[in-house]
């Protein structure tokens, strides 16, 4: 190692889904919406007038947080906007976990976590989540720096219901407590309820699952006009200017249009709920997401195995080769076309490698 290697700050990257570019390619490996956004998104970005783009868009995204303001009954000043919510919630590690103490998150959870923790230096337990992997609250009734967790969880799709989060922020109210919604639109209720009773609450959410603008990157949290105070105080110490005006004149009118994002969202539910069905047949075993993905696996079948077999089929699936989960897959809800040729291949597939 070089001297000057000695001061680098040096961490595990997290490693995103795989994104492949493959002709006639079934991609189920990142959670993306297999329906395009709202109508009206597209018609904001062809009608925008590209000499604007030598100026500088507005560093408060105001037209965005209104429009998500009036969308969840809040006050402007209790909205954050950022370049998805993984910015979303970088800033939120930066600006609420320096306590010192242990930030708490689950075992089997969002990965990147564990990265954000390793990069601003604070310190972190894992938590495990019990043998259905569901949250068991009475964990968290103790000393910490922080709390997060995902609701429904990813990569389980399990979904906490709000009395066990409220009993999480009840013994835990002197530290902040994020709720990582971005898969909430798919099923349950979501914890912003919550946000008037606990002024520690930070709820933080996305536009890139429900409303099909992963590749637009917009995330946003909402919670006590203090909370979004000191976020926008560390957000201005870096960047000003994170969201660019074609994304705020997009996503405000991805809001716009509650009719079509309802309708995608029945779409999906709809297939998930069928596709939990189909894979019983099958024998795979999973637990009841409530998200656009479901994790499942096989008694007979590796996962390891079956995720090289779909891959060489152009099938994209997840697999996460960790502890406790190294024999899952998660695959995400794509269209009723795409889960039917995923099941005819899965269909022969089982019947030629059964184990019995």
């Amino acid at each position: 190692m070089k001297p000057w290697e000695n001061n680098i700050r040096k961490t595990i990257p997290y490693v995103p889904g795989e994104q492949p570019d493959r002709q006639h390619m079934i991609k189920l490996n990142t959670n993306e919406n297999p329906y395009p956004p709202a109508p009206g998104v597209a018609e904001s970005l062809y009608s925008f007038d590209a000499d604007q783009l030598r100026l500088y868009p507005d560093p408060e995204a105001k037209s965005l947080i209104q429009a998500l303001a009036k969308r969840y009954r809040v006050k402007p000043e209790q909205v954050f906007a950022g370049v998805g919510s993984d910015d979303v919630l970088a800033m939120a590690f930066l600006t609420f976990f320096n306590s010192g103490k242990p930030i708490l998150f689950p075992d089997i959870t969002y990965s990147f976590y564990e990265v954000w923790a390793d990069v601003f230096r604070i310190p972190y337990e894992k938590v495990p989540l019990d043998e259905h992997f569901r949250i068991r609250s009475q964990d968290y009734h103790r000393q910490n720096g922080g709390i997060i967790f995902p609701n429904p969880n990813a990569p389980t799709g399990e979904l906490e219901s709000l009395a066990d989060i409220e009993e999480i922020l009840k013994y835990n109210q002197d530290v902040i407590v994020i709720v990582d919604e971005a898969y909430i639109d798919f099923g349950g209720k979501s914890a912003l309820a919550l946000t008037d009773r606990y002024e520690n609450l930070l709820v933080v959410q996305t536009f890139s699952k429900s409303r099909s603008l992963a590749g637009l990157r917009i995330g946003y949290a909402i919670g006590s006009e203090a909370l979004i105070r000191y976020l926008n105080d560390v957000k201005y110490s870096f960047n000003s200017y994170t969201l660019s005006q074609p994304v705020i004149l997009a996503g405000s009118a991805a809001l716009a249009d509650e009719v079509y994002f309802k309708k995608t969202i029945h779409k999906i539910v709809t297939t998930r709920e069928r596709m939990k069905g189909e894979f019983r047949k099958l024998g795979f075993v999973s637990g009841d997401s409530q998200s656009n993905f479901l994790f499942v696996t096989h008694p007979e079948i590796p996962a390891k195995e079956l995720f090289e077999a779909l891959k060489e089929q152009n099938i994209y699936v997840r697999y996460f080769q960790k502890p406790r989960i190294d024999n899952y897959l998660r695959i995400t809800i794509g269209t009723d076309e795409e889960m039917d040729t995923l099941l005819d291949f899965l269909r022969e597939y089982v019947k030629r490698t059964s184990r019995v």
